[in-house]
């Protein structure tokens, strides 16, 4: 359980003033950090969170206010000053060498060091100790990284951030591509430093991880610090309505409008999968999707959910069962066959098979219309404007952005890119897996309601999404697997809540114990 802690604070930033490239991104910002505590800084993509960060860290330059150590103002720092006040920071994208060892990559650039050299025996040494005060003993340092699972590689870039003893540790969406128990793992080591005294800055789009494992929590808006919270006093609706600057409300609504859609189960079937699987993968699976129905798939990380999603898309082959699709058997040799049924298929690995980081905006949107249409007929500018101008406004999309690499933008708007990109193709079933992970509420919910538009105007979209809240609000049904298997399908309605899957996973789980 959180607590809160009354020692003094060991950095105290006030009044923090950024200006980049002639604009205001951090207004007269203020944040307390005090050993012992885990203390959340929350806010949309684009609030001043990561700028703020750099402002503690020494790699963005402030224009006024003043950082205290100690209590003590510390003059302009840089990145080497930071580190040597004791603060240590792990990014969502950790920087690791996965062609070093594990003690390589904890110990790289303060390597303990002799006559002779580098001293490999005792800088293992040190990183063991580093790994054993997180808990996790069993790794073993000669290992190489690019053995071990993406949870353990996260516990190895905090563990490099801490050998060197930090009182300050800021961790910038630690747990984004983590599973639940790989997530509560991470979660134990934040708890374990807090007893240990480090104060913890906790950055993170995951609200149930922030209320678990924080202390207090600052909300950024626009650049500025709109409220201040304790965590076990704070009230749900209220933190979410200032972050993203409107009622809680625009939630229910959402949710409510989706109940009332009142879905025609006479409609045709558009896409049916008949005993579909693949061994190793996922056992033989039925599951039809018409137009106009958003069916959600629920289950833990592992349970089939994105392996059914794959082999219905043609993103995977299967080696049993059959697909068909308005009536007639297909065979999907791969995404493009897919699209060219107009099956639109969006993965949960965004960067490795979804957006081309390289490419612009503007590219990325009309890349999956060029290959529709052939590499050998380029759409001209004035077709791609006319495609991008159709998302620009429907997806919030910033003009700016578009001439702009995709790798470069925030989370929430690179969903949004991958979003236009499939609707471009006009696609009759549109099959999206993990479309909200890991970007600010505000994108979230603008994601949300163009489902539920798509699905109005007869897309049938199966949505998969590890925040269950997510699947109950937008599906008219919900397929529920665990182990690689289907255990079951619920009709969507008011008696239906996130609890209800639970239960059923956990009714499944009773009944294999």
């Amino acid at each position: 359980m959180a607590r809160t802690a009354v020692t003094a604070p060991v950095v105290e930033m006030r009044g923090i003033t950024v200006e980049l490239s002639g604009v205001r991104v951090l207004d007269a910002a203020d944040l307390t950090l005090r050993p012992g505590e885990v203390h959340a800084l929350m806010g949309e993509n684009g609030a001043g969170k990561s700028t703020l960060i750099g402002a503690l860290t020494g790699t963005v330059p402030i224009q006024a206010g003043t950082v205290l150590v100690d209590g003590v103002p510390r003059p302009p720092t840089s990145v080497a000053r930071s580190r040597a006040e004791g603060i240590a920071t792990v990014f969502q994208e950790s920087h690791l060498s996965p062609h070093l060892s594990v003690a390589e990559n904890i110990m790289i650039g303060h390597e303990v060091r002799g006559r002779f050299g580098i001293r490999w025996a005792r800088n293992r040494e040190r990183a063991a100790a580093a790994l054993a005060t997180l808990g996790i003993e069993d790794v073993d340092p000669r290992a190489p990284l690019a053995s071990l699972p993406p949870a353990t590689k996260q516990l190895v870039a905090v563990a490099r951030a801490i050998v060197l003893q930090p009182r300050v540790l800021v961790l910038d969406e630690p747990t984004s591509s983590l599973d639940e128990a790989e997530a509560d793992r991470l979660l134990g080591v934040v708890r374990r430093l807090r007893g240990q005294g480090v104060a913890v800055l906790f950055v993170s789009h995951f609200l149930e991880q922030v209320l678990e494992v924080s202390d207090r929590m600052t909300v950024l808006r626009g650049g500025r610090v709109v409220a201040e919270y304790r965590t076990s006093e704070v009230d749900r609706a209220e933190l979410i309505s200032k972050m993203i600057g409107e009622d809680i409300d625009a939630l229910q609504a959402l949710h409510s409008e989706r109940l009332e859609h009142h879905y025609a189960e006479s409609r045709p079937v558009r896409l049916r999968a008949a005993a579909i699987g693949r061994r190793g993968s996922l056992e033989p699976t039925d599951v039809e999707l018409s137009p106009g129905e958003v069916v959600g798939f629920a289950g833990l990380r592992g349970s089939g959910r994105t392996e059914l999603a794959r082999l219905m898309g043609g993103v995977e082959r299967p080696d049993r069962g059959e697909l068909w699709l308005d009536g007639a058997r297909v065979q999907l040799r791969g995404p493009a066959a897919a699209l060219r049924h107009r099956i639109a298929v969006s993965s949960e690995d965004l960067r490795r098979e979804g957006i081309v980081a390289e490419l612009t905006v503007r590219q990325n949107i009309v890349l999956g219309l060029q290959a529709l249409r052939g590499w050998t007929r380029p759409l001209s500018r004035a077709e791609q404007d006319a495609v991008v101008d159709t998302y620009l406004d429907a997806l919030h999309l910033e003009p700016a952005d578009l001439d702009r690499p995709a790798g470069e933008l925030s989370g929430g708007t690179q969903q949004k890119v991958m979003l236009a990109r499939l609707l471009a193709t006009r696609p009759h079933v549109l099959i999206l897996d993990e479309p909200t992970r890991g970007i600010d509420i505000a994108a979230k919910l603008e994601i949300q309601r163009r489902v539920a538009m798509l699905a109005g105007e007869g897309v049938a979209v199966v949505f998969i999404s590890s925040q269950l809240e997510e699947v109950v609000r937008l599906s008219d049904r919900i397929v529920v697997l665990k182990d690689r298997e289907k255990i079951g399908e619920l009709s969507n309605g008011p008696g239906v809540t996130v609890d209800t899957i639970v239960e059923m996973i956990a009714a499944e789980l009773d009944d294999a114990d």
